[in-house]
């Protein structure tokens, strides 16, 4: 097992777009930037970007999500950023719009989309990939009218620790967080996300606290930038009062994120908790049995 590993947030803008055009140009400029950013400050263990980060998340993006979504085997978006993987050997995390074509009649009318994180490999290849099982209609969410949720799980290694892929809404169903990490054994939780300024914003940070310490995994919650966004955090498998936040402003960042072994091993060893949880929750009876 690795002592530590090292992720790079990528907190990216991300312009106003209707087009695969201007998906383009943007995808090329935080390529760009990544590939900067990796040669100027060394090798990272694992590159991350928020949800659906190849888009604006408004409905005036959504409407075209016909011409908006990619298929994992011809996309711009993994073609471009894959050859970021390739220079620098490294792992890539990137959110999209994914169409996939289901069995039966073709047509536009099959074409289903999902909220995606792909994994691209080191070698280029796509590792895996997860499509959001929770998908959010409420507030400034709008999903439930363009999108379908998933059917499986994304776990995968990287650098010596095991990693869980949960996106955005994900983070309020906590039986998600609960399988990955006591089923799967992640060490860390990845939580790309587009949380929006609405009513639901000042609850993140308390969830993905919670999530964190009731799991005693890492827990990487990473947003897109702006006013209307930001803030994303690396949550530690314990927190109090004398370990800090740490967390992220709302302009574009690319932060390197050091998660360490000791700090996992230690949460674990001194809060053994987890060792005292139940398998028969759901069986045991709710109230006493009448004589």
């Amino acid at each position: 097992m690795n002592e530590s590993v090292t992720l790079l947030a990528c907190q990216i803008d991300v312009p106003a777009m209707t087009t695969a055009t201007e998906r383009d140009a943007h995808t090329d400029r935080v390529a760009a930037a990544i590939d900067g950013e990796l040669t100027a400050g060394g090798p990272v263990d694992l590159v991350v970007l928020p949800e659906l980060g190849t888009l604006e998340y408004a409905r005036s993006c959504f409407d075209q999500i016909d011409e908006m979504a990619e298929s994992l085997e011809d996309s711009p978006t993994i073609n471009r950023l894959r050859q970021v993987a390739m220079a620098h050997r490294t792992p890539v995390l990137a959110g999209m719009a994914r169409q996939a074509d289901p069995q039966g009649p073709a047509g536009a009318a099959n074409i289903t989309h999902y909220i995606t994180q792909t994994l691209i490999g080191a070698d280029g290849g796509i590792a895996g990939h997860y499509d959001k099982l929770h998908i959010a209609q409420f507030g400034d969410s709008t999903e439930k009218d363009y999108f379908t949720r998933g059917d499986r799980l994304l776990v995968f290694e990287a650098g010596g620790f095991t990693f869980g892929t949960i996106i955005c809404y994900d983070i309020r169903i906590p039986e998600l967080s609960r399988i990955l990490a006591r089923r799967h054994g992640v060490d860390v939780i990845l939580h790309p996300t587009a949380f929006c300024r609405d009513e639901t914003f000042h609850t993140w940070h308390a969830f993905a606290t919670t999530r964190a310490v009731e799991n005693q995994v890492y827990f990487a919650s990473l947003n897109r930038a702006g006013t209307d966004f930001g803030e994303s955090m690396l949550i530690e498998p314990w927190m109090d009062e004398t370990v800090p936040l740490q967390r992220l402003g709302t302009d574009e960042t690319f932060a390197r994120w050091t998660l360490s072994r000791a700090t996992l091993d230690h949460a674990r060893a001194q809060y053994p908790f987890l060792q005292d949880a139940r398998e028969d929750y759901d069986r045991l009876p709710a109230a006493a049995e009448r004589k």
